[in-house]
């Protein structure tokens, strides 16, 4: 009520100013400015400090000085009130240029970018001439708001009014057509200053990196002749953004030890982004250390992305440490902490933090319910999925987009409900894409309906909408019900077209070196001793009764190869050298480009009880945590395929070994 108060009181009805002449380029025809009010302004911190600040000026008759009003404009603006900026810029007579700009400015530097440019035709509606400072400012709002036309049409302006050649101008000129993808326009400008400065520099290597060509970007880089944090930035982001990080952690270990410069909280969002991306556990610890030492671990967005970053790389505990133990949370934070449930198979707790969400009155988004929804399929929760998918226009007006009819779909489809995910599907209200009619398509393989993916295969096929997964789904299915024939027709097309299937690729950290493996690999340094240490495994396995389940190789070749092919599997190399590699005890933690397969499943899940370790496998959809012979998923994904004597093709005939060591030959005791 007391804000209230003081906002009616400083919005009441004043004296408008008297017109004044040539008034559009002279900064301010009153500049008295009281000593007292200007010094409040400077020092006010939150907009109720600035409201009262105001409701003294009218109080005391100080309305009438040009440059207190434009001090006002500009706390409300930097408070986060356009609103009340704009109410002060309502109160000028005739205002100039500089009411003008930073009217403008108030828009732009809170994210009203239409309003912006909007603002700036009307500024030239009333006859008022911009100034250098006006053109790049609402050129700001045309590069984040992607406005090309209007940029081009406001550099039109800045080269009738002579100004293109402001050093700051040229600059954002350069952001904006390399935000919105002319990236030659903005090299020739680039290439026309003869004083660049940082500025410049770095939108020309954020322009590159934005559309991908890093290289380029690395090169301007490195041509530099000084760089301020803001530059590394843009290059670490550009390598994180485009799958390049470990180049973004080396190019950040390089701005500490070579150049000693302080990165801020977006290097470090940055860099804690490249570790996720990499499941790189250890780097992302010492990232951590690392923030706290700078003073950074109390921001949200750095928490956020730490949460995100352990989550993915496997470490659920140390994610709800650092969520359980943030002093100040926002939606982002609790989206995060409920995807990194769900991704590690935690579907109860998932649905409990959405629960707590709730309470505490914070309003959910769609992000959120990606979350929800994948905690649900996950687990095989169809009605509560249903009613959470529901309840997002029904209950919190958030339209479902493309991701949460694909989570939809993916949910019944791996609980055999196809029927119901493909009427979900036709009754979109937005087109559907190859990415959910994959999870479709991939429902019908689980289950055998080799009818209803082969129609839903050509339809992709013949529109064009086909990737490397459309094919390769529709050939595990033929081959799974061996049609060869089919097989190889839709082999043939993929030969045809260009479609290459992504080969199996495992990886794991080992004293802060990410060691990567393919099926069958046999060029890494230590690579007899991974293979002694697989037939190790093999025959510990067997004795166990482990039966290889050659069924799910789709390949028209003997049993005995089937075999062969199933033990060499990308992740068992990566497993073998993690034993070989650390001490024992120590966790496994495996990260996989492609899901893990039914047998390697099995597989992983007997060697954590037969060495006593944890190892946890990051695949394509989830993670897998391994211990003592089971698996955080419960084996749910298991039960949706179409022979479900999958799931049990491997029952062991004698009881497990309690202790790593036990039972076997003293020369066969070793697992480290």
């Amino acid at each position: 009520m007391e804000v209230v108060a003081m906002a009616s009181t400083a919005f009441s009805p004043l004296p408008h100013h008297t017109a004044t002449t040539n008034q559009d380029q002279r900064p301010f025809s009153r500049v008295s400015v009281p000593h007292a009010p200007a010094v409040l302004l400077e020092r006010c911190k939150t907009l109720d400090h600035v409201l009262q600040v105001h409701a003294a000026v009218v109080k005391q008759g100080l309305v009438q000085d040009d440059l207190l009003m434009f001090k006002l404009l500009r706390s409300y603006s930097n408070s986060g009130s356009t609103r009340l900026a704009h109410l002060v810029f309502d109160r000028i007579a005739e205002p100039n240029v500089f009411f003008w700009t930073g009217l403008i400015r108030s828009y732009s530097v809170n994210g009203h970018h239409p309003q912006a440019i909007s603002l700036y035709y009307q500024m030239q509606g009333r006859g008022v001439q911009p100034n250098a400072v006006t053109l790049s400012t609402v050129l700001k709002s045309c590069s984040v708001y992607f406005a090309l036309r209007d940029g081009e049409c406001i550099h039109g302006h800045a080269l009738k009014l002579q100004l293109v050649s402001h050093v700051f101008v040229k600059s954002v000129l350069i952001d904006m057509y390399a935000r919105c993808g002319r990236v030659q326009s903005a090299r020739q400008l680039f290439d026309a200053i003869t004083d660049r400065n940082v500025v410049a520099w770095t939108a020309m290597i954020t322009g590159y990196a934005k559309l991908g060509d890093v290289d380029a970007a690395r090169m301007l880089f490195d041509k530099m002749p000084e760089r301020d944090v803001v530059c590394w930035n843009a290059m670490i982001d550009g390598y994180t953004q485009h799958g390049k990080c470990s180049e973004a952690l080396g190019l950040f270990q390089l701005m500490l030890r070579e150049f000693n410069v302080k990165p801020n909280e977006v290097t470090m969002l940055s860099v804690i982004s490249a570790c996720a991306h990499l499941g790189s556990i250890e780097s992302g610890r010492w990232v951590h250390s690392y923030v706290r030492n700078i003073g950074l671990h109390t921001r949200v967005r750095v928490n956020t992305a730490l949460i995100d970053m352990y989550c993915k790389c496997g470490d659920l505990d140390d994610a709800c440490y650092v969520f359980d133990n943030m002093q100040e949370r926002d939606i982002v934070s609790w989206n995060a902490m409920i995807a990194g449930y769900a991704m590690h198979g935690k579907s109860k707790e998932a649905l409990q933090l959405f629960s707590e969400l709730i309470e505490l009155k914070f309003q959910p988004t769609d992000i959120t319910f990606i979350g929800l929804l994948n905690a649900c399929s996950h687990a095989g929760l169809v009605n509560e999925g249903r009613k959470f998918f529901e309840s997002m226009r029904d209950k919190f007006g958030i339209e479902p987009k493309i991701e949460h009819y694909g989570c939809m779909v993916d949910l019944l489809g791996r609980a055999g409900l196809l029927d119901e995910a493909y009427e979900l599907v036709k009754r979109m209200r937005i087109a559907p894409d190859p990415v959910l009619w994959g999870a479709l398509l991939g429902a019908c393989r689980l289950h055998g309906n080799i009818k209803l993916g082969e129609q839903i295969a050509s339809f992709l096929m013949e529109n064009g909408l086909a990737n490397s997964g459309t094919y390769v789904l529709l050939s595990n299915m033929f081959a799974a019900a061996g049609n060869w024939k089919e097989v190889a027709r839709v082999r043939t097309l993929m030969k045809d077209n260009g479609v290459q299937k992504e080969p199996g690729c495992s990886s794991i950290e080992v004293n802060n070196k990410t060691h990567e493996f393919l099926a069958g690999d046999m060029n890494h340094p230590r690579c007899k001793e991974i293979y002694i240490m697989l037939d190790k495994l093999n025959e510990l396995l067997k004795l166990e009764g482990y039966v290889p389940q050659t069924e799910i190789v789709l390949h028209d070749i003997e049993d005995e190869h089937k075999e062969q092919s199933l033990a060499i599997h990308s992740e068992r190399l990566a497993i073998a050298f993690g034993l070989i590699s650390t001490e024992p005890g120590t966790p496994i933690k495996i990260v996989k480009n492609l899901r893990v397969c039914v047998d390697c499943h099995t597989v992983t899940k007997m060697i954590s009880k037969i060495t006593g370790r944890k190892i946890v496998v990051r695949d394509r959809s989830r993670f897998h945590h391994f211990i003592d012979g089971t698996c955080s998923c419960g084996d749910y994904w298991l039960l949706a395929e179409e022979d479900r004597s999958l799931k049990i093709a491997c029952i062991p005939r004698r009881s497990l070994p309690s202790s790593p060591n036990q039972g076997l030959d003293p020369s066969e005791k070793r697992f480290e």
